[in-house]
């Protein structure tokens, strides 16, 4: 702007100077020289290029939170991050609502979400997720896929071999998941119907101690057929602020379905969400896994996944069944910024016996408005004997 100020007083003083005096008497300090106004025409050119690309940058975050007409609305954020299982790592995630053909604006729009990200130890993960709603909500089809490698460690099976520290084992794990649920309303809020999964998974380059596997494959297929019961009276699924959340699913994965061991998993969850002041959301959740049969050392109940017991290493607690349960207060702070803080507690057992065996969890967090309804959360989490973790991901963790 300050160029553009000096061009035009230049133009102006030089124009007055060539109308009121002969060329020959004309002082050269007060022209601006052809190749001089080009320049500075130029200077100008530049900056209001760069404002417009900064503005249309901010304008673009700060317009992705705001209701629009677009049938398909999704915006992109990335940048670097840092989580204590990856490192520094630059991360990508997208964010998409929209409503099928039918569905009216006071009924919650489908979601997606974009996930892809990058560290510096090696790993990357690329995947989508997503619940699409069809008209009235009478059915509803939940999905998954994802792919990962990642340098990990691995403690073994049980409680007292994963607090071991002598036992960590390195390894890399390369993954890939796809999973599908298709549910039909059978009555107000309640939802049933059959899922399927299929699960790739390849250990590779073990490093420590091999006899933890237990003779198990390093790399199996896994399918699986089941089906699943939901009660839903969230308001919005991906950042609810009231309502209860009812899940049980029963999945089973026979050999005659290609899988080397027959083994058979009940996941059950209950959450609820509260209004307690303006801006305060108090949400709790209890979940469980249960596995039967004969998984493998990859396909155990395991602690440490990034909406549960978080601040854990994902994966280290694993065994044949999971339970955890966590409260969180939600609060929103200042336009599109909000904290949350959590405690919880968790455990990985192989029977009775071993249930008393408790692992505390607490932290706190960061939360930014995206898009209406979708968060951006970054979570600091901490544990048994001081283990602590970050994590960054999108949507609330549960």
């Amino acid at each position: 702007m300050k160029n553009l100020w000096i061009a035009l007083v230049a133009l102006i003083v030089g124009t007055q100077t060539v109308t009121s005096a002969p060329v020959a008497a004309v002082n050269d300090s007060l022209i601006v020289s052809a190749a001089e106004s080009d320049s500075l025409v130029a200077a100008t050119d530049s900056a209001e290029h760069k404002r417009g690309l900064m503005q249309r940058f901010f304008d673009y975050f700060g317009d992705a939170n705001k209701e629009n007409n677009k049938k398909f609305d999704i915006n992109f954020i990335g940048g670097p991050y840092y989580s204590s299982d990856t490192k520094f790592g630059i991360g990508l995630v997208g964010a998409g609502m929209y409503r099928m053909a039918g569905c009216p604006k006071t009924m919650q729009p489908s979601n997606v979400s974009l996930f892809g990200s990058f560290s510096t130890v090696g790993f990357w993960m690329v995947g989508v997720r997503g619940n699409n709603l069809f008209p009235d909500d009478r059915y509803r089809i939940n999905y998954k896929v994802y792919l990962y490698s990642f340098p990990t460690a691995y403690w073994g099976v049980g409680y007292d071999n994963c607090c071991n520290d002598d036992n960590e084992t390195e390894m890399n794990r390369f993954q890939g998941s796809v999973s599908a649920e298709f549910l039909v309303r059978v009555a107000r809020n309640l939802y049933m119907g059959p899922m399927a999964a299929w699960d790739y998974i390849k250990g590779s380059e073990i490093k420590g101690h091999p006899e933890l596997f237990d003779g198990d494959s390093l790399r199996m297929n896994n399918y699986g057929i089941g089906v699943c019961v939901q009660y839903d009276t969230r308001d919005i699924i991906t950042c609810a602020s009231r309502g209860i959340y009812f899940y049980l699913s029963q999945m089973v994965r026979p050999k005659w379905l290609g899988n080397d061991k027959a083994f058979y998993t009940t996941n059950l969850r209950f959450s609820f969400y509260q209004r307690v002041w303006k801006g305060g959301i108090l949400a709790g959740d209890l979940k469980g896994e249960f596995v039967f049969g004969h998984p493998t050392w990859a396909n155990m109940a395991r602690l440490g996944e990034q909406g549960s017991m978080r601040g854990y290493y994902e994966g280290r607690y694993r065994d044949k069944h999971s339970m955890a349960a966590q409260l969180e207060l939600r609060q929103h702070v200042w336009r599109r910024n909000g904290v949350v803080v959590w405690a919880g507690v968790g455990n990985v057992f192989h029977d009775g016996r071993t249930f008393r065996k408790l692992l505390p969890n607490y932290g706190l967090g960061y939360r930014w408005e995206f898009k209406k309804g979708m968060n951006v959360r970054l979570d600091y989490g901490r544990g048994r004997n001081g283990e602590s973790g970050f994590t960054f991901n999108i949507n609330e963790a549960f």
